[in-house]
């Protein structure tokens, strides 16, 4: 179980760090074509992608705790009381789905900094 911990771990360290790598390539070979490489436009997609990362993650991190106790709570109701199982049932899918709609704006919004982010401007302006 250890094992499996520390391997999940660093392939979780390595896909983060690799969008950071990949963001920084682009942006070489983008100011390369142009002609001129400044070292704050790469900086700041860095960090984007970092930034990005890490709101996805730990959002999915409590979003995946709060899954587990719920599904928890609804197996602990379950066993005392198994006439009741259709309606704990339904009421367990409506609150996993609205849990899991959190991990899914953590990646929009995730996605909106990487791909589109409205800060551009500002920073690199």
């Amino acid at each position: 179980m250890k094992k499996i911990l520390i391997v999940s771990l660093v392939v979780a360290v390595v896909l983060c760090f690799s969008g950071i790598l990949f963001a920084a390539e682009a942006q070489e070979a983008q100011t390369q074509a142009a002609g001129k490489a400044t070292k704050d436009s790469v900086q700041f997609f860095a960090f984007t992608v970092l930034a990005a990362a890490l709101g996805v993650g730990i959002a999915a991190f409590g979003c995946g705790i709060a899954q587990g106790i719920a599904t928890a709570k609804a197996a602990e109701g379950l066993s005392r009381q198994p006439e009741a199982g259709g309606k704990i049932q339904t009421m367990l899918i409506i609150g996993l789905a609205f849990i899991e709609s959190l991990t899914i704006y953590a990646l929009v919004i995730g996605l909106i900094l990487i791909f589109a982010n409205p800060y551009v401007n500002l920073f690199l302006g």
